[in-house]
């Protein structure tokens, strides 16, 4: 049913229950496991910089090592759960970067993980999960983590 399946993570807990169920999926399925981290342009440009020496101190690189660090660890859960896996890491405004990935990639199945918040949280502020889904034409699947605010 699913060859190719895509999960976009932040390496957040929101994430982290999505990560497990993609990972048994493409064991399931023998699928191959395709694992997409973005760099939030917003965030970085959201910064002026000038409190930084170089650009190795700014918001961009702590993204990008933390990015590192997720895609390190699920590279190997993957391997220990015998997935073959693809990492990458975007930058760009996560939801159109990962709808344009995993229409790139062709994948069958995109999941994705999100918070599962009060409904007035929702409607002031939104997620990247809910504008993936209005944008993607390709089956996804929501795992949600329960949160304390």
């Amino acid at each position: 049913m699913y060859d190719r399946i895509l999960l976009s993570t932040d390496g957040t807990v929101a994430s982290e229950q999505a990560e497990s169920h993609a990972l048994d999926l493409a064991a399931a399925h023998d699928a191959d496991l395709y694992v997409l981290y973005v760099v939030d342009e917003d965030v970085v440009t959201a910064y002026s910089g000038d409190e930084y020496v170089d650009e190795a101190e700014g918001p961009e690189h702590g993204l990008e090592e933390h990015g590192e660090e997720t895609l390190s660890d699920l590279r190997h859960r993957a391997s220990e759960a015998g997935v073959d896996v693809e990492t990458a890491m975007h930058h760009g405004r996560p939801a159109e970067t990962i709808v344009e990935y995993a229409d790139d990639q062709d994948t069958d199945l995109l999941v994705l993980g999100t918070k599962h918040r009060p409904e007035e949280y929702r409607a002031l502020l939104g997620s990247v999960t809910d504008r993936v889904l209005r944008l993607t034409t390709r089956p996804a699947t929501v795992v949600k983590t329960k949160v304390s605010e």
